[in-house]
């Protein structure tokens, strides 16, 4: 059951964003900026957490995700090391994540082929 839950709020959260494309005028970016800083907004309120508990990786793999891991870094940075931790807290919480992202897209510059754009 809780690949069925999965899958339902993931979906979820993707058709919002379908329909945010293809009913506003919002770009892909602003999008996908708006996912990050509502998942650390919900996070911040204590809203998100229940819904990644109940979800799993249907609510922790989508952007909302994203940003909710960045709160919870955050947070736990700044309990252990103070204010300094508001800095460093969101970098540590996202590191590996990130890595992979920076490390496929190398991969795939050099397996792919550039083509002009013109």
């Amino acid at each position: 059951m809780a690949y069925v839950w999965a899958f339902v709020v993931g979906g979820a959260i993707c058709v919002v964003g379908q329909l945010l494309l293809d009913l506003t005028s919002l770009t892909p970016a602003r999008i996908l900026t708006g996912y990050v800083v509502a998942g650390v907004a919900l996070s911040a309120l204590g809203l998100y957490g229940p819904l990644v508990d109940f979800a799993g990786s249907g609510a922790s793999v989508p952007l909302l995700g994203f940003g909710h891991l960045l709160a919870q870094g955050v947070q736990q940075a700044v309990a252990r090391q103070g204010l300094l931790g508001c800095l460093t807290g969101g970098l540590q919480a996202g590191a590996a994540g990130i890595t992979a992202s920076l490390l496929c897209g190398v991969v795939c510059s050099f397996v792919g082929k550039s083509h002009d754009q013109n």
